[in-house]
C-alpha cells in the first residue's frame, strides 16, 4: 500500500532539469486555463524570465474548459487543466497530457462560521438548494450564501463528481470566475459556503472536514480525503521546444520545490 501511494502521489524520479535548461532559448510562450495553477506557475515564470530576458511567458485564467478549447484551436501554446480532457477533446485537439501536481478541493467558509464538518448528504442538500438556512444545520438562523464556479471550471466538475456524487447544483448559487476570486468572496461574506483549491486555502478562509476527514495534503496523500485531482499542462501535438522546457522545469526537482511551496503535491508523471 505504501509503495502504491508513493507511485500515485510522490515524485520519486523527478528530473534534474533546472532553470539553467532554458539557456540558449528565446521566444514567447502563452499559457491559459485553470486558475488553481496560476500562483504556483507565476513563481516559476518569474524565475525563468528574470534569468532569461529573451523569453516571454504569459499566463491567464479562464477555466480548464476554456484552456482546452484555446490550446486545441492554436490560440495558446499550453493549457492549464485541473481535470483530464475527455476522449473527444483529446481527439479534436490532438492533446498531449503532462501532470505535474496533485491538488485537493475543499469546502470553505468564512472564518467566523462555527461549522467544522459537513456530511455528503448535507453538502448535497446545501448545493442543491434544499437547505438554505443555517438553522437547518443547528446554528442561528441566517441565509446560506452559496458560491460555486462556472461550468468551464475543473474545480467545479471534480467537486461535483467526487464530493456531491453528481447531485444537483442550485441555479441560484453565485458563480465565481476563479479560485482567487472565490477566496475573496468567502472571506468577505460571513454567511458564505464555497469551494477552493487546497493550494489557495489560508487563514483568510476556513476549510471544513467532509464526513470527518479534513482536506489536508497529508489526507490527500494517504487517500483518506478523496476530493482531489491532478493538475495538468496540455499541448496540441508534441510540445514545441520552449513549451517542453517549461513542462520539464515544473516537473523537475527545482519545480517540485515551487509546487510544494504553494500547497500542492509534486509529481513527475
Amino acid at each position: 500500500m505504501k509503495k502504491l501511494l508513493v507511485a500515485l502521489f510522490f515524485s520519486v524520479s523527478l528530473s534534474f532539469s533546472s532553470v539553467e535548461s532554458f539557456s540558449g532559448l528565446e521566444g514567447n510562450l502563452n499559457i491559459a486555463g485553470g486558475t488553481a495553477h496560476i500562483k504556483c506557475e507565476k513563481e516559476a515564470i518569474k524565475n525563468i524570465m528574470r534569468k532569461y530576458p529573451n523569453i516571454s511567458i504569459t499566463i491567464a485564467g479562464g477555466g480548464s474548459g476554456i484552456g482546452i478549447k484555446q490550446v486545441s484551436s492554436g490560440l495558446i501554446d499550453l493549457a492549464n487543466s485541473g481535470r483530464k480532457p475527455t476522449v473527444s477533446e483529446v481527439q479534436k485537439g490532438d492533446l498531449k497530457l503532462f501532470r505535474f501536481a496533485v491538488d485537493g478541493i475543499g469546502i470553505v467558509l468564512n472564518p467566523k462560521n462555527p461549522i467544522s464538518n459537513l456530511s455528503t448528504k448535507q453538502l448535497q442538500d446545501i448545493f442543491s438548494g434544499k437547505i438554505v438556512d443555517y438553522k437547518e444545520l443547528g446554528l442561528k438562523s441566517a441565509p446560506i450564501n452559496l458560491y460555486t464556479r462556472d461550468e468551464s471550471s475543473a474545480t467545479r466538475k471534480v467537486f461535483w463528481k467526487k464530493a456531491l456524487k453528481k447531485s444537483d447544483i442550485s441555479k441560484s448559487a453565485r458563480v465565481i470566475s476563479s479560485n482567487a476570486a472565490m477566496k475573496t468572496a468567502i472571506k468577505n461574506d460571513p454567511n458564505a459556503i464555497g469551494i477552493l483549491s487546497l493550494g489557495l486555502i489560508d487563514d483568510s478562509v476556513k476549510a471544513v472536514s467532509i464526513n470527518g476527514v479534513y482536506p489536508s495534503l497529508k489526507n490527500v496523500t494517504n487517500s483518506s480525503y478523496t476530493v482531489a485531482r491532478g493538475l495538468y499542462l496540455l499541448s496540441s501535438g508534441e510540445p514545441k521546444i520552449l513549451a517542453k522546457a517549461y513542462i520539464d522545469y515544473l516537473r523537475s526537482d527545482e519545480g517540485a520545490k515551487i509546487v510544494t511551496k504553494h500547497g500542492f503535491i509534486a509529481v513527475d508523471k
